[in-house]
């Protein structure tokens, strides 16, 4: 099993014992997880009628200023099955949820309400997105924007991707572990939204959230040549739920001994991938070839090494990598 090595202290893999004390510590460590620009709130009610669920609580996330959204979260355990467990849960949510829109506007409004730092935060969100008030600003990220899911487990297994792949709701995985070394504790996972915050909070980048339209991703030779340039797609890729409908271009860095984006294409559609949470991206056109954008010989970890985000504007204008993140 997996250990940490922390200032001379091992830390081993901790297994929680119940789904319980596992969301006792997600609620705890909720900023660090899912950033200052979201809300967590921690409501369990029941929605639905004929069918009934009880999500374990919700996200209001300003990762991009001018289009709030609202997520359902999902805390498990992957020792409970994803099939009645998850894929029950949520399913059952999205059938419920707009019958629901009102009941849940209600609650999280109550909610809301009685802590004053979240509505402060609500408020100031809400204003700089261009709404009127809380009202009309639950109005839209429950009846006119589409939901999404967040599901927080500590391993992810391919049952939960085969699971999701199922479910025409988005839905982000975040994988948050523990290892232990008597009562310290070190948490592993990757932020929600981690290169969104990351361009947000940058003081070295111009570039804006909103203004992320293409995907960047590592390219081997084989797969390069056979799929982006012969096939006119790229599959097998993670995409946050917050960009699928923000991904207009997709471009491909070749890996070494290339080291240098080479082409660029336009995208026609995203479909999910086989039985993956993961996503195929097919092109309008065939790709088209630019100057190379090569790496960096002085900066170290900026070759793309998973799927990341940038703006087609800045692809084209960009000499070297540092110019397109």
């Amino acid at each position: 099993m997996e250990r940490l090595l922390q200032a001379g202290q091992s830390y081993g893999y901790y297994e929680y014992n119940t789904e319980k004390e596992f969301e006792q510590i997600i609620v705890q460590q909720a900023p660090h997880i899912f950033g200052d620009s979201s809300i967590y709130i921690d409501i369990k009610k029941r929605i639905g009628d004929s069918i009934i669920t009880i999500p374990d609580g919700y996200l209001i996330d300003f990762s991009f200023v001018a289009e709030p959204r609202l997520y359902i979260i999902e805390n498990e355990l992957s020792s409970h099955d994803p099939y009645k467990h998850i894929g029950s849960q949520l399913l059952k949510f999205a059938i419920s949820y707009k019958a629901s829109g009102r009941k849940i506007k209600s609650f999280l409004l109550e909610h809301l309400i009685a802590n004053e730092q979240a509505l402060k935060q609500a408020e100031q969100g809400l204003k700089k997105a261009g709404y009127r008030n809380i009202d009309d600003f639950l109005e839209s990220i429950i009846f006119e924007k589409p939901v999404a899911a967040i599901v927080v487990i500590d391993q992810t297994t391919p049952e939960l991707e085969n699971v999701l792949s199922q479910l025409t709701m988005d839905t982000d995985i975040i994988e948050f572990q523990t290892f232990k070394n008597n009562e310290d504790s070190i948490y592993k996972f990757t932020p929600f939204n981690a290169e969104i915050r990351a361009i947000s909070e940058s003081k070295s980048t111009t570039l804006k959230p909103e203004e992320l339209n293409t995907v960047v991703v590592a390219a081997r030779e084989e797969g390069f040549e056979k799929e982006f340039l012969n096939n006119n797609r790229w599959y097998a890729i993670r995409i946050n739920a917050s960009m699928l409908d923000k991904i207009k271009y997709i471009a491909a860095y070749q890996v070494a001994p290339v080291s240098a984006i080479t082409h660029y294409a336009e995208v026609a559609s995203i479909e999910k991938w086989e039985d993956t949470n993961k996503y195929v991206l097919y092109f309008k056109d065939s790709p088209k070839t630019i100057s190379p954008i090569t790496l960096d010989k002085d900066k170290k970890g900026l070759a793309p090494q998973a799927p990341r985000y940038t703006s087609i504007e800045k692809i084209l204008k960009a000499k070297k990598l540092s110019h397109v993140f």
